[in-house]
C-alpha cells in the first residue's frame, strides 16, 4: 500500500511538472538589461549618436559590446546614456574598460543601482532552450518610437531559440543560437530559462530573406577573463536550471511519503507505548507483591516476637516479679500493634497502576527531550536537490533560536500555519524574502521574490507600518506582526524565482559563535 502511494505521487508530480522554466526568472533578468545609448554634443546640441543593449554584471557596472562603444575613441565629444527598464531615472556612464579582441566593454554607472545578473558556470549544452534580451532598433521603428521616445525607460524585447553549437568565431569564443538578434541586440545578454547569463549577443549572421538567421553571443569563457582582467566580481551560478513548479512537484511527492512515515513511526509508536505500559505494569506488580510479601513478613516477625514475649510475659506472672511483667507485656503489645500495622499498610493492587503510569511518563519524557528541539543555536546548510538556486550556492546560515520565536536575539519570527516565518524586505536591492524556520524539523527555508520597481515600493511601505524592529512576546505587538506579514504575501507574485532549502543542526547556545 505504501509503495503504491509513493508511485501514485510520483507520477502525479511528472505530470504536473512544466518543460519549461519560470516565466517570472526571464521578467526578472529583464530587469538587468539597460539601453546603452550613445550621444554627442555640438554647438549646444546634442545628437543621438546610436544604442545598443547591456546588462548589469554588479549593481553599479554594465557590460556591452566593444563595437558599440567604439566611436567614443574617435570623437571625446560623445556621451554615454544608461536607460533601464522600467522607472522615470536614467543615468551616465563612464567606459571603464574595453577589449576590442573579444567584442567586451564595461561601462561604470555615475549613480544608481541596478539588480545583477548571475553567470552561468558551465556552458549549455546544444539544443537547450535560451532567451535573447535587448532593444533591437528595428521594434523601435515598427512602434513609430522618436528618439526621444527611445530614451525612457521601457521594457526589453525577448526572444526564445536554442544553442545551435558546434561553431565559434575565429577571433574569440562564441555561441550559435537561433534567438533573433537585429541592430540595437548587440551587448544585450544571452541568458537561460532561469535568467542566469550565457553570454553576451554580439552579431547575428547575413541572410538574403531566405535563409535563417543565426546570432553569435561573446561566450562566458571570455567573459569571465575579461572580468577578472577588469578586477570586477560577479555572482557565478554553478546550479541546473529548475522550475518552482517542478519544485513543488518533489516536494508533494517528499510530503506524501513523508506523511506515510509519519503515519508509520506514530503507528509504532503507539505499540511501543502499550508494550512500555504493559512491561512498566507486570514490574510494578511484582514490585507490589514483593512490597506485600515483605510487609507480611515483618508482621509475621512481629507476631513471633510478640508470641515470645507473651511467654516470657507468662512466665514473669508465674514468677510474680510484677515491674518486668508489665514492661514484657507492654512491648509484647506494642509487637502485636506493629505487626497489625504492617499488615494494614501493605500496598494494594491499584497501586501498581500509579507506579507504572509514573515510569512510562518519566521514559516517555526523557526520549522527548532528546528528540524533541530545544533552544540553541542552528547551524543550517543548503540541501541542492530541494532547492532552486539561480546565483552561487549560498553558504550556511546560523539561527540562534528561542522558543519564543526570536531569531539571533533580536528578530522576531510570527507562527501561522506555514510555522514560524518572517517576511524580509530588503533595502539594498529589489527582493523580498520569505524566512520560515520548523525547529521540530529543523529544517530553513527561504523564499526569495525578485520584483520590479511599483511592486517593491508597495513593499516597503506595508513594512513602514510595523515599527517594533526587536523581539517580542506582547501580544499586540505579535498581532502588529502577523498582520504586516499577511500584508506583504498578498503584495508578492504567486510564487518566487528562488527557493532555498537547508538542513539544520543544532548545538548549545553555550557553544555558538562569537
Amino acid at each position: 500500500m505504501r509503495l503504491f502511494a509513493l508511485l501514485f505521487a510520483a507520477c502525479t508530480a511528472l505530470l504536473a511538472t512544466p518543460l519549461a522554466a519560470d516565466p517570472a526568472d526571464i521578467q526578472a533578468a529583464s530587469r538587468s538589461v539597460v539601453r546603452v545609448v550613445l550621444v554627442a554634443e555640438e554647438d549646444g546640441e546634442t545628437f543621438y549618436v546610436g544604442h545598443g543593449s547591456g546588462f548589469a554584471v554588479a549593481p553599479d557596472k554594465i557590460i556591452t559590446n566593444a563595437h558599440l562603444v567604439a566611436p567614443m575613441r574617435e570623437d571625446a565629444s560623445i556621451r554615454i546614456g544608461i536607460i533601464p527598464s522600467e522607472g522615470t531615472t536614467t543615468y551616465g556612464g563612464k567606459l571603464t574598460a574595453i577589449s576590442a579582441r573579444n567584442d567586451l566593454a564595461v561601462i561604470q554607472l555615475e549613480k544608481g543601482r541596478l539588480p545583477s545578473l548571475a553567470l552561468l558556470a558551465t556552458p549549455l549544452d546544444d539544443g537547450a532552450s535560451v532567451m535573447a534580451i535587448g532593444y533591437p532598433a528595428a521594434v523601435d521603428r515598427a512602434q513609430g518610437l522618436d528618439a526621444r521616445e527611445t530614451v525612457a525607460p521601457m521594457a526589453p524585447v525577448k526572444t526564445p531559440g536554442v544553442i545551435s553549437g558546434g561553431r565559434t568565431t575565429r577571433d574569440f569564443d562564441t555561441i550559435l543560437h537561433t534567438a533573433a538578434l537585429a541592430k540595437g541586440n548587440s551587448g544585450g545578454p544571452l541568458v537561460d530559462l532561469c535568467g542566469r547569463v550565457a553570454g553576451v549577443n554580439s552579431f547575428g549572421s547575413l541572410s538574403d530573406g531566405n535563409d535563417a538567421e543565426y546570432g553569435f553571443a561573446v561566450s562566458n569563457r571570455e567573459l569571465f577573463s575579461f572580468l577578472r582582467s577588469a578586477k570586477i566580481d560577479y555572482q557565478l551560478a554553478d546550479s541546473p536550471c529548475r522550475s518552482v513548479a517542478e519544485l513543488s512537484a518533489e516536494e508533494r511527492t517528499r510530503a506524501a511519503a513523508a506523511a506515510i512515515n509519519t503515519r508509520e513511526r506514530q503507528q509504532s509508536e503507539q505499540a511501543e507505548r502499550r508494550d512500555l505500559e504493559e512491561r512498566a505494569l507486570r514490574e510494578a506488580e511484582h514490585e507490589v507483591i514483593a512490597a506485600r510479601e515483605n510487609h507480611v513478613a515483618f508482621a509475621a516477625l512481629m507476631l513471633v516476637l510478640a508470641g515470645l514475649g507473651a511467654g516470657a510475659t507468662f512466665v514473669l506472672h508465674e514468677r510474680g516479679d510484677g515491674d518486668k511483667r508489665k514492661i514484657a507485656g507492654a512491648v509484647t503489645g506494642a509487637l502485636v500493634l506493629t505487626a497489625a500495622l504492617g499488615l494494614a499498610l501493605r500496598p494494594s493492587f491499584d497501586k501498581a497502576e500509579d507506579i507504572a503510569m509514573a515510569a512510562v511518563k518519566k521514559e516517555l519524557g526523557e526520549k522527548g527531550v532528546l528528540a524533541g528541539a530545544s533552544d540553541g543555536v542552528y547551524e543550517c546548510r543548503i540541501v541542492p536537490e530541494r532547492s532552486k538556486i539561480t546565483r552561487s550556492t549560498p553558504p550556511s546560515v546560523e539561527i540562534g533560536w528561542t522558543a519564543s520565536g526570536c531569531v539571533n536575539d533580536r528578530t522576531q519570527y510570527g507562527q501561522d500555519a506555514d510555522g514560524w516565518t518572517r517576511v524580509f524586505v530588503r533595502n539594498e536591492d529589489q527582493l523580498v524574502a520569505i524566512n520560515q524556520f520548523n525547529p521540530a524539523t529543523r529544517e530553513f527555508r527561504t523564499e526569495n521574490f525578485q520584483l520590479g520597481l511599483a511592486t517593491m515600493e508597495t513593499a516597503r511601505k506595508i513594512r513602514a507600518r510595523y515599527t517594533s524592529k526587536s523581539c517580542t512576546t506582547e501580544p499586540d505587538r505579535l498581532a502588529e506582526l502577523e498582520d504586516m506579514q499577511k500584508a506583504l504575501r498578498q503584495a508578492l507574485p504567486a510564487q518566487p524565482n528562488e527557493v532555498l532549502t537547508y538542513s539544520c543542526t543544532v548545538r548549545p547556545k553555550a557553544n555558538a559563535k562569537k
